[in-house]
């Protein structure tokens, strides 16, 4: 009898762990629920508010009309790798990068996400990277693309590879604050503009959930308009 306790522990040990960590995979009755003042870019059933990639240098140079058969394109082509399972949005690192359809100037904003082993994303602000997510013993939260100004995080703040992390974001002009997990990464450092170096950043543009070929997992995503001034808008 006591053989068969010694071996039906372990197993029944090892179910609870799978079967605790299936239900981290899942959204709880709190989440994608925006608090007071805060929208939802994501509502937890689908992909309403977002579509494919198409980068800002694309977006320039483009008519309204050929804008609008590259998105059509981009649309068919990627959305199908974002699904929502679970209350939670699933990429299976095999598309491209989701944006949002509108565009941000000043917001605050909150992103829940998790990687797996060796996961690399990041969160694009007015369309330019990024508020870097990577497995990596630099940390993640930095502006990992700047090149004149702090890219790397004041700390490491991540919580162990396939658990939730939460990045608090305060984006106004072209300064950028970035908590992770409640702790403060980057303070006020400006992001730079990628596609076109040594130019002021964009005055608006969409928020972005960078592919980088790894599966990915986002909840609890919400935005706060903010006038230039950094107060609330109207």
């Amino acid at each position: 009898m006591k053989r068969l306790l010694c071996a039906f522990i372990p197993a029944a040990l090892a179910a609870l762990a799978v079967a605790a960590r299936a239900d981290d995979d899942r959204a709880g009755p709190d989440d994608n629920k925006p608090p007071e003042g805060f929208t939802a870019l994501f509502n937890g059933k689908d992909l309403t508010g977002w579509k494919g990639l198409v980068e800002l240098p694309d977006r320039a140079k483009l008519t309204p009309e050929q804008l609008a058969k590259k998105q059509e394109e981009a649309n068919r082509k990627y959305l199908p790798h974002w699904k929502v399972v679970d209350g939670v949005l699933t990429y299976d690192g095999k598309g491209q990068s989701l944006q949002t359809v509108k565009d941000y100037g000043n917001f605050e904003l909150y992103v829940d996400w998790k990687i797996g082993r060796k996961g690399d994303s990041g969160i694009y602000l007015r369309g330019n990277p990024q508020v870097q997510i990577w497995d990596n013993p630099e940390g993640s939260g930095g502006l990992y693309n700047n090149k004149h100004h702090p890219r790397k995080p004041l700390l490491v703040a991540d919580k162990p590879v396939g658990q939730w992390n939460r990045f608090h974001i305060l984006m106004k002009g072209d300064r950028v604050t970035v908590y992770l997990n409640g702790k403060k990464v980057v303070d006020d450092t400006p992001l730079e503009n990628y596609w076109q170096p040594g130019k002021p950043l964009p005055a608006r543009g969409p928020i972005e959930l960078q592919h980088h070929g790894d599966k990915l997992w986002f909840k609890n995503i919400y935005v706060k308009e903010l006038r230039e001034t950094g107060g609330t808008k109207d």
